[in-house]
């Protein structure tokens, strides 16, 4: 059985070594210990098989700056999320996911940005269009955005998304 919680401390070395062995380099993993430095993570998930105790996979959503109509709103970018070998294909991904949306929009968040493959993110109602029109380095068709709070988004412009300042440190998209 997975149990999804909020990310402690004692999950810090398990989650740094599942980013490191999920991805080709170690650019995530740096990412999620800068955010965390700077103050930038918002909401971190563990999801662990309570049956072994081991990490099953992780989520992370950072603060970001978005303006809509000459206002800032409170927005989030998810990145990274990652999932264990042994626990792939098996919904986890999609169940941290999930469980981080509910928890952004019950601590009102209204977009969580992402930047990723369409055809995964989509169902979750992350939307490529909704994205298009804000000023960011990442603008294009993988950028994309989900409108929390029932949708209710403030009318006007959207201005910029701009990522916490660790994402610089990233390669280019």
């Amino acid at each position: 059985m997975i149990a999804i919680r909020p990310a402690s401390g004692h999950d810090v070395a398990a989650i740094d070594a599942l980013l490191r062995t999920s991805f080709a380099q170690a650019e995530e993993a740096d990412l999620v210990r800068d955010l965390c430095i700077a103050g930038d993570m918002v909401l971190m998930l563990a999801a662990h098989d309570e049956d072994t105790g081991t990490l099953a996979g992780t989520v992370a959503f950072s603060r970001m700056d978005v303006a809509v109509a000459g206002k800032p709103i409170a927005a989030v970018a998810l990145a990274p999320v990652a999932v264990a070998a042994d626990y792939r294909h098996k919904g986890v991904a999609e169940a941290l996911i999930q469980a981080g949306i509910n928890r952004l929009e019950q601590e009102g968040v209204m977009l969580c940005f992402v930047l990723g493959d369409p055809a995964f993110y989509a169902r979750f109602g992350f939307d490529a269009d909704f994205a298009r029109n804000f000023d960011s380095p990442y603008a294009g068709d993988y950028l994309m955005a989900l409108a929390l709070q029932g949708g209710l988004v403030p009318c006007g412009v959207r201005e910029h998304a701009r990522h916490a300042p660790a994402f610089a440190r990233l390669s280019q998209p």
